[in-house]
Parts: structure tokens; C-alpha cells; sequence
């Protein structure tokens, strides 16, 4: 059953959306023919209006709440996504290795797994030794969680899109019609539900050697992107690197970052100190 926007309809909507906002920073205020459709499926199962929804959520019922943030968060995602990006990781790390024993790396908003294990698989495709190297991937939507952590995918999904066929035939193994990625593969990464506006939360994480969180910013307005961006700044170790989307800047924050353009690629480091 679609939602029919109307006057009376597009003020719950505008409910929503600021529940939304409160809740993970995404906003959809500009846009409430998207978050309609995403809530829809959850209207249709319970079998109750888009009223008595909202109602719902403002009880902070939390089973729902958590069903409503997997419906509004977005998943698009696939392996080896802006390739020179990891290939610039790839070789960052090789430097940073040459003086320190470890290194930490987070995949914010990691969805479905495909970024945290491309970053494995380039380091051991380029010869790095994978027991120097810990990936921490989170995400806020638990169901994307529970499938990034299995590692499966189906042969047939997009986010094989850009995977060469001699990385795919070395890094993971067909199941009837499943992929399923080496176990040295998927132990290099730890996942965590988190939300990026809980400063608490990721300060318990370690501190950062690179960050990367790629096209998850251009949902957020400027006051929820420069409450994200300090918490990262916070979270990187002195010297250390901060990936974005080609679409996302950190211009305008009051942030000691160094801006860097080094094999066509563009990120940041944060000042005072090296890794």
C-alpha cells in the first residue's frame, strides 16, 4: 500500500524525518517521497497507518526503532569501489609498516562488508602480511551487519561489478550459487553496529592509522558533517589519513588536516605528528 502525500500524510512524514535526523543525522526533510517508500514495507507487514507508526516510534519501542533504521539507511555498495583509493591505502600502508608493528584502519559505514574485505584483499594481493593489519568496519543498520559478517554473496550481485575475475577466483570460493570469502580474509575484520553520531561509541574503538568513509556525508547537513568530522579527527592517531567520496570535502571545518592530491587521488592527514 503506497503512501498518498498529502498535507496531513506529509506532516507525519516530516515527523519521521526529524526522528531520522535526531536519531543518525541522515536527512530526508527534503526529500519525503524517498523516506515514504522506504517505510512503507514496515506499514504493510504491522498492518497500521502512518500515524499510528510514528506513534510508535515516539514510544521509542526499540525492536521497531531498529527495524525502522534498517528501512531508512542506505546500502549501495560493491568491492573494490574507487579503486585508485584503495591503491593509494595500499601503498600508504606499506610506508606506515616500515615504522610501526600495526596498523588500525576503519571502514565507517561499512554496509554489507564489501570495502572493509576490498582493503584486505589489496593488502594481501600487494604482499602485505595480513597479521599486521586490523580492519574495523561498522555500520548503524544491523541487518547489513549480519551478512557483511557471514562474508556471502550471491554470484549474481552487482557488487562483484568491478571485481576482477582472477580476485574473485583467488579470495573466495562458490557455493552452489553463493561466494563465500576466505576465512583469512573475513578474520582481518572486526565489525561493530555503531552510529556516527555516538561520540561515546567511537571513542572506545582504537585510534585510527586511516579512516576511510566514502559517500555517507552527502546525507548529512553541515552541522551533522562537522559533528562526524570532529569525532574522526578525535579517533586518528596524529599523522594519520581520512578517505572521503569524490563528492565530499572537509572545506569549511575548523580542522587541522592537510589536504593531499598524490596519484590522482585526493584525502587528508591530520596534522601534528607522522605514523
Amino acid at each position: 500500500m503506497a503512501i498518498e502525500l498529502n498535507e496531513h500524510q506529509d506532516t507525519r512524514l516530516k515527523q519521521l524525518a526529524q526522528m531520522v535526523y535526531a536519531h543518525c543525522g541522515m536527512n530526508y526533510l527534503d526529500n519525503l517521497p524517498m523516506l515514504a517508500s522506504k517505510v512503507e514495507g514496515r506499514l504493510q507487514e504491522l498492518g497500521i497507518s502512518l500515524w499510528e507508526y510514528t506513534e510508535l516510534l515516539k514510544d521509542r519501542h526499540a525492536a521497531e526503532w531498529e527495524k525502522f533504521v534498517i528501512a531508512v539507511t542506505i546500502n549501495e555498495t560493491y568491492f573494490f569501489r574507487e579503486e585508485q583509493q584503495l591503491q593509494e591505502l595500499v601503498e600508504l600502508a606499506r610506508e606506515a609498516l616500515a615504522v610501526k608493528p600495526h596498523l588500525h584502519i576503519w571502514s565507517a559505514a561499512c554496509s554489507t562488508g564489501e570495502e572493509p574485505y576490498s582493503m584486505v584483499m589489496a593488502f594481501d594481493a600487494a604482499g602485505i602480511p595480513l597479521h599486521r593489519i586490523t580492519v574495523h568496519a561498522s555500520d548503524i543498520n544491523s541487518k547489513v551487519l549480519e551478512n557483511a559478517k557471514r562474508g556471502r554473496y550471491h554470484r549474481n550481485s552487482l557488487c562483484f561489478r568491478r571485481t576482477p575475475e582472477v580476485l574473485k577466483n583467488r579470495y573466495f570460493t562458490l557455493e552452489d550459487d553463493w561466494y563465500q570469502i576466505q576465512a583469512r580474509i573475513r578474520e582481518r575484520v572486526h565489525f561493530y553496529q555503531l552510529n556516527l553520531l555516538d561520540a561515546g561509541s567511537i571513542q572506545r574503538l582504537p585510534f585510527m592509522d586511516m579512516l576511510f568513509c566514502r559517500n555517507v556525508l552527502i546525507y548529512f547537513d553541515a552541522a551533522t558533517i562537522a559533528r562526524v568530522l570532529h569525532s574522526f579527527y578525535g579517533q586518528l592517531h596524529d599523522g594519520g589519513y581520512l578517505f572521503l567520496g569524490h563528492a565530499e570535502t572537509i572545506r569549511g571545518q575548523e580542522l587541522d588536516f592537510t589536504a593531499i592530491n598524490r596519484s590522482n587521488t585526493f584525502y587528508y592527514r591530520k596534522a601534528r605528528g607522522v605514523l
